[in-house]
């Protein structure tokens, strides 16, 4: 009778489970810390650059500042949310630059000394076809919710047109790249130590869609859900973060083109 492996004793399996749960509150906190930090840095140097252009002193207090008008507080809005990606690039880099040195770009899926796991023409055909998909559902899940999503939305007129060019390089490309090397990138690559890649994609899933939990409640990240699998197995499929960050910003293009596409009739 062949040998069976001995079966692990109760208390191991409760600590094996105890130690997975706390990398996974682990996981979050690391997602947490990186967002908190980059939009704290962004909303004080905003706040009080955008005060000193416009010669404001930023210590008055609320009731003593004066009145701004929509067009600054819209400049403002924009820059602390180009900011923020900005600030989370670098926090990703100079974190996982510190803690692993040389290795940095392997960590991040950035290094080719790998082959691609996906043909090209495949990947290709995922970039062209998964807008497609993306859309329908965002469009599905909006009205499931009831929240407003619909063709012919206008962009603020008090936008000028280099707010508007800087806010589609925000959309496209600033936000997809900071997005995808907190979550693709580094949180993926700490899972990958402790899970298997389905639990891994599952769970960057989940923590990039509940990053995005905003005034509509749930609306969003359920939303975002089937992108951020489909992000996720990219990652994992070709071992590289560059396929992720263009269809997450080809993804972003596609919904931003069918928002502003003028409605029919």
């Amino acid at each position: 009778m062949p040998n069976e492996a001995p079966t692990p004793p109760p208390a191991s399996i409760w600590r094996r489970l105890g130690s997975g749960f706390l990398r996974l509150l682990g996981l979050a906190a690391a997602v947490i810390l990186y967002l908190g930090a980059a939009k704290l840095m962004a909303i004080l140097a905003v706040r009080v650059g955008a005060d000193l252009i416009e010669g404001i002193d930023p210590l008055l207090s609320t009731d003593r500042r004066p009145n701004i008008g929509a067009a600054s507080l819209a400049r403002r809005e924009l820059a602390a949310d180009i900011l923020l990606q900005v600030n989370l690039v670098l926090l990703v880099l100079l974190t996982v630059i510190w803690r692993h040195g040389s290795g940095w770009r392997e960590r991040l899926a950035l290094d080719r000394t790998r082959p691609n796991g996906m043909r090209a023409r495949h990947l290709l055909l995922v970039l062209l076809l998964w807008p497609i998909l993306h859309i329908t559902w965002v469009t599905g899940t909006a009205e499931a919710f009831g929240a407003t999503f619909a063709q012919g939305v206008k962009l603020s007129p008090t936008l000028s047109a280099a707010s508007v060019a800087a806010w589609l390089a925000y959309v496209v490309i600033v936000a997809p790249a900071a997005e995808e090397l907190l979550i693709r990138g580094e949180i993926f690559a700490q899972a990958r130590g402790f899970l298997p890649p389905a639990l891994a994609i599952l769970v960057t899933a989940l923590l990039f869609a509940l990053a995005h939990v905003s005034a509509w409640g749930l609306a969003r990240p359920v939303s975002l859900l089937p992108l951020a699998l489909m992000l996720g197995w990219l990652r994992w499929r070709t071992g590289r973060l560059w396929p992720c960050i263009a269809l997450h910003g080809w993804s972003n293009l596609a919904l931003v083109a069918y928002v502003l596409w003028p409605a029919p009739g």
